[in-house]
């Protein structure tokens, strides 16, 4: 800091039945060792405390002068003792710090000098949550604000808006916060009258890119893990934040319309959550909860406000409806696809499950112990199922299990192989015991990262489209993404599995966190790697597909804006354009496996999207016709000739995004029409020189390193170091 400069600081601790907590508290705060010219003002509100938190405030003040105690002679809650805080404050800035979290190491002094430089509305920190067993996930947000100026406003940055809107990580400039005319609310959610004021109206907003606050996750006695009649406070609390919006415009003042719409995205958003979330709103009280969020829901529903996509858009349509019959048959979606099984498959967190899965996390970690999953829970697929071979070869000391999730699934698993079935004892030992947990997708939220263990999440695919956190401004395509929750279970990796150079740098954008890349190759194409000729014609008989036919793959990936599948082909027209000697193999994706298109039974078309196995149909094919899926990349591995049908490219890249020109580096010829498409796979274009040189190019690029061994590098690297 400036030596010139002088700052004064104030600090609020609200102070109710914390006395385990308020001593690390304190000694974070007072023992910081402050800029020259930096006043500290530390003001903790004894809210009636039913414990010894007052005593020990009293003890705390009797050696520092810095610490005011306010013993307050009726409880008024969080919302009232931090009024009661602010109403003493005299600082230039203040600080709101809950009294069970704390202050990192160098915090104090960091903020001081970033304030005293800037002198924002509001300074948003970095913070790390800490879990009861000791586990900790950092700043999960910080690649949000990437590349922000010294000072931006809220309509510039609308994705603080998705972090957490709390107030202990905003330090705010006093005299600024009292001309907002806002006050904590009484009950739960409390701040967040404040804090959504605070950044709307704030025009130099400052972020301290550092883990400066310490919060406690799950504490018993939080309110985000207490059944309460209270969590309807937060209706109050939004009613507040619209009466400000009100009160804004009314002053010729408005906030930005689509900063709005945000605000009351984010309110319904956190009410449903409230809803959702096993355990907080009582059984009895569940229907008027509801009412209550369809009423929330109608009041300030903003003009021309449309419904998101996916999962969300359904609650959000019952809720508006009021139909609180119908939303009972939802069931919280966040660990499988929008639109897997047409988004209908339940997943149960029953209170029992929560406390068998707890009891079971207190046993020793089974070191030799390896949890395998993929696709949710759908089966023995994908780059897990490459790793599992692997390891009972070369780490057979570690004995692999795999979750499926029905009794069909666990009888179409290759023989030998152990399983457990979700959501039964079994499972929930194994996911709570487990030292290593392989996925190419994420394990479910509730199941919560030991110390100890180690997570391999594998992908599934080189990414043409963005992916993760680069959605957030592609409302279309990542409107009802929860990033902070997609966050929260990238904090969880050990190891992220890379194919190639270019998904290292944009899985490390889509996906910021401090796992270890391994950079090995994707283990699932260690198969395309070591083609046999034989194999593939065994592949061929199986499917039926007589000897000596050409065989060309049609496998689309999904679009967003789409609920179901929607052909972008003729697929008839075009197999019988291609010739007796053709089989049209058609693979739609997982998304659509219950899209039920009717193919005909025919030598030249053959519908396999059932086909248990992308890498055999891969095997069998002598051409891939694809538009925008991860095939590509795998396909390119076996060398062979690959078309791009893009009837939509403008769209696509406008909606879902891209990390690289696809039309100007493709792995061979571009069609955007049928008549395009036919053409290429009739005249030889697929196979001509100038389709070598792009593959070979594409390659280059894109598989570097599937050499046949890359299942190999991942054992080695996780279960042999």
């Amino acid at each position: 800091m400036n030596p010139a400069a002088t700052l004064s600081l104030s600090l609020v601790l609200p102070v109710y039945g914390v006395a385990d907590y308020l001593p690390r508290c304190l000694d974070s705060v007072l023992a910081a060792d402050l800029p020259a010219g930096v006043t500290l003002q530390v003001i903790a509100v004894d809210d009636c405390s039913p414990d010894g938190s007052g005593a020990i405030l009293d003890a705390y003040a009797a050696r520092d002068a810095r610490l005011t105690v306010l013993h307050l002679t009726e409880n008024r809650g969080l919302g009232g003792a931090r009024e009661a805080g602010l109403a003493e404050a005299t600082g230039e800035y203040v600080w709101f710090v809950d009294s069970d979290d704390w202050l990192a190491e160098g915090a104090l002094p960091a903020v001081a000098d970033r304030l005293a430089a800037d002198r924002p509305d509001v300074l948003v920190t970095g913070f790390a949550r800490i879990f009861p067993d000791g586990s900790t996930e950092p700043d999960t947000w910080r690649r949000l604000l990437d590349g922000v100026p010294a000072s931006f406003t809220l309509a510039e940055r609308p994705g603080l808006l998705q972090m957490i809107l709390a107030v202990w990580n905003k330090v705010v400039r006093r005299e600024f916060l009292l001309g907002l005319d806002v006050r904590f609310g009484s009950g739960y959610y409390e701040d967040i009258s404040v804090t959504y004021p605070l950044l709307l109206a704030a025009e130099r907003i400052g972020y301290l890119d550092r883990d400066c606050y310490f919060y406690r996750r799950q504490r018993e006695g939080a309110i985000t893990n207490t059944a309460s009649p209270k969590h309807v406070d937060a209706f109050a609390q939004y009613d507040a934040i619209f009466a400000f919006l009100d009160r804004r415009a009314a002053e010729g003042r408005p906030v930005p319309a689509e900063l709005r719409r945000l605000v009351f995205d984010r309110t319904v958003k956190q009410a449903v959550t409230i809803l959702d979330t096993p355990g907080l709103v009582p059984a009895e009280l569940r229907r008027d909860f509801f009412h209550r969020t369809a009423e929330h829901f109608r009041r300030h529903r903003p003009a021309g406000y449309g419904y998101p996509g996916g999962l969300r858009g359904v609650q959000y349509r019952l809720v508006d409806r009021d139909a609180w019959g119908a939303y009972q048959q939802l069931r919280p979606l966040q660990a499988l696809p929008r639109t897997l099984r047409n988004g209908a498959r339940k997943v149960v967190r029953g209170a029992a499950r929560r406390s068998l899965y707890g009891a079971y996390r207190r046993l020793p970690l089974d070191e030799r112990l390896a949890v395998y999953a993929a696709y949710w829970y759908r089966g023995f697929a994908c780059n897990p199922a490459a790793i599992y071979r692997a390891a009972r070869e070369l780490a057979p000391q570690v004995r692999g299990v795999w979750v499926v999730e029905t009794r069909a699934q666990a009888a179409a698993l290759p023989d030998g192989v152990p399983y457990v079935l979700a959501n039964t004892p079994a499972y929930f030992r194994a996911m709570a015991t487990a030292k290593y947990l392989v996925n190419n997708v994420n394990f479910p939220h509730t199941m919560t990262k030991r110390p100890g263990s180690v997570h391999v999440q594998t992908q599934h695919g080189t990414p043409l489209k963005l992916l993760g956190l680069d959605l957030r401004d592609r409302p279309e395509a990542g409107g009802d993404m929860d990033f902070e929750r997609m966050l929260e279970h990238v904090a969880r990796w050990d190891y992220l599995v890379s194919p190639n150079p270019h998904s290292t740098a944009a899985f490390g954008s889509a996906y910021p966190g401090g796992y270890r890349v391994l950079e090995t190759g994707y283990p699932r194409n260690d198969r395309l790697a070591a083609a046999d000729p034989a194999e593939a014609a065994e592949i061929r008989g199986r499917l039926g597909i007589a000897e000596g036919r050409r065989v060309v793959l049609y496998a689309p990936t999904h679009r967003e804006q789409q609920a179901g599948y929607v052909p972008a082909l003729d697929l008839a027209a075009l197999a019988a354009a291609l010739g007796p000697d053709t089989t049209l193999l058609v693979r739609t994706h997982y998304f659509y496996a219950d899209a039920g298109q009717d193919l005909g039974a025919s030598g030249q078309l053959l519908d396999v999207s059932a086909h248990p196995s992308v890498e055999e149909l891969y095997l069998a094919a002598d051409v891939l016709v694809t538009d925008y899926s991860s095939a590509m990349f795998d396909y390119a591995v076996l060398d062979r000739p690959i078309v791009v049908f893009a009837p939509d490219w403008e769209d696509y890249q406008r909606i879902r995004g891209v990390y690289f020109d696809l039309r100007a580096e493709p792995p061979g010829p571009f069609a955007t029409t049928q008549e395009e498409l036919q053409r290429v796979l009739l005249d030889g274009s697929a196979e001509g020189p100038e389709s070598v040189k792009l593959r070979t190019a594409f390659r280059d690029r894109f598989c570097p390193w599937d050499d046949g061994h890359a299942a190999e590098r991942v054992v080695r690297g996780v279960f042999l170091t």
